[in-house]
């Protein structure tokens, strides 16, 4: 098996807990993502819908999770209904989930086929009033295609027009913001492979080596120890292209001098490590190279004594851009008078710094959470501040993964080396 089992009872757990954040006799239906075409007959790697992986565990197309908490019958109050597997199915894609196979990962007593989905919605439609279906609502959303769970609202929709619907969006994005124990188990194995990855990175790096070719080094050791690859499109950025904030072209070549921004991570079992670390490509730092460095890293642990409980990411960021100002000022990149005269927007210090410090992390990169939340024990956030000056190529970020603890965060990344002499010494011996 590729990854370690999810404890089932995470997934009870997190049923339970959205039951008790539902009005009384209300149901909650959410499908699964489809398999998402890309030319001729081919398809892309599936991608389970995380809300519905989050209460179910299940990782297979065409399921569904139909909870209804005050229905008549007990056995009608959780059901999940999975793709019923054939001897066709077997042969050409594959082992599909039994009954049995789909209780044991999810802890789900009522496992149904997914041809049996209609007639039970129907049967138990009437026995509620308040029907939660499932939208994607992050706030970085782009939702031009049409969604198996948008296509479903317009049918029951249709279907059931008197029944109250509601929005089960913002109760997964409060449930899911709070990271429980064993998520942050398996968020932990997602940032050893990828230390796993960086340090055999660090052996490879050198003058004349593409940027491709450090992706290639990174996915071999992803893969090699049981993750899929990676959490997002990997960003190599040597020289100029370290400023560019998505670059993933990866297709320079790393020349002496040049520093390289690694944005690249693992993922494991569906949670997702979000890594940044930037070097020198012959394995030296310039003195100013190691200024700007080391100003990049002072801001992040700055950046980490501030993202504490209470605080809300808006006020969070204006510190940060505080401490960076005083940073750029200091590297000689922001004349002091200058900065006095800066508007509340600080245009100066956004010319070097223009993109948040954090966001949350967990079964999405840029994980679910509700606008203005202050920041609460058992969230993940990743702290990533960077500097970039074009003039001269070079673009340095770093970033870790923390749990926000009660007396101090959690860095998730405590192995993984930041300093500069650590960097030097693993890139030289």
């Amino acid at each position: 098996m590729r990854y370690d089992p999810v404890d089932p009872q995470f997934f009870v757990r997190n049923r339970e807990r959205l039951g008790g954040m539902l009005k009384p006799n209300s149901m909650v239906i959410i499908h699964a993502n489809d398999i998402m075409p890309t030319n001729a007959d081919g398809v892309m790697p599936y991608h389970q819908n995380r809300d519905l992986y989050h209460l179910t565990g299940i990782d297979q197309e065409e399921t569904v999770i139909l909870l209804c908490p005050d229905a008549l019958e007990p056995a009608d109050r959780e059901i999940l209904f999975t793709r019923e597997p054939n001897k066709h199915l077997a042969i050409w894609e594959g082992h599909k989930l039994t009954k049995e196979q789909s209780i044991e990962i999810s802890g789900t007593k009522n496992v149904q086929w997914t041809s049996t989905f209609e007639a039970a919605l129907h049967r138990l439609a009437p026995q509620i009033d308040h029907i939660y279906l499932h939208t994607n609502e992050h706030l970085r959303a782009d939702t031009i295609v049409e969604t198996r769970n948008r296509r479903f609202i317009e049918r029951c929709q249709e279907r059931y027009p008197l029944h109250k619907y509601e929005r089960v969006a913002p109760l997964m994005h409060q449930l899911r913001m709070i990271k429980d124990v064993e998520e942050v188990r398996f968020l932990q194995k997602a940032i050893d492979i990828t230390e796993a990855g960086f340090k055999r990175v660090l052996q490879f790096i050198k003058p004349g080596v593409g940027e491709w070719e450090i992706e290639a080094e990174y996915l071999h050791e992803f893969v090699r120890r049981k993750s899929k690859g990676f959490a997002y499109p990997p960003i190599i950025g040597s020289g100029a292209n370290a400023c560019i904030l998505h670059y993933v072209e990866n297709d320079q070549i790393c020349q002496d001098g040049d520093m390289i921004l690694m944005d690249v991570a693992a993922e494991y079992g569906n949670w997702n490590a979000d890594m940044t670390r930037t070097v020198p490509a012959n394995g030296r730092f310039t003195d100013r190279q190691k200024d700007v460095y080391n100003a990049v890293l002072r801001v992040l642990r700055g950046a980490n004594e501030i993202l504490r409980p209470g605080i809300l990411i808006r006020d969070f960021q204006k510190k940060v851009i505080e401490i960076m100002e005083g940073e750029l000022i200091g590297l000689g990149l922001i004349d002091a008078e200058e900065a006095k005269k800066q508007g509340e927007d600080k245009a100066l210090v956004k010319k070097y710094f223009m993109h948040g410090t954090s966001h949350h992390l967990g079964l999405d990169v840029h994980d679910v959470a509700p606008p203005k939340q202050a920041i609460e024990v058992g969230m993940v956030f990743t702290i990533e501040p960077g500097i970039y000056i074009q003039e001269e190529n070079m673009g340095i970020r770093l970033e870790n993964d923390v749990v926000i603890g009660e007396e101090e965060n959690i860095d998730l990344f405590g192995n993984i080396p930041i300093e500069v002499d650590e960097i030097e010494t693993l890139m030289n011996s």
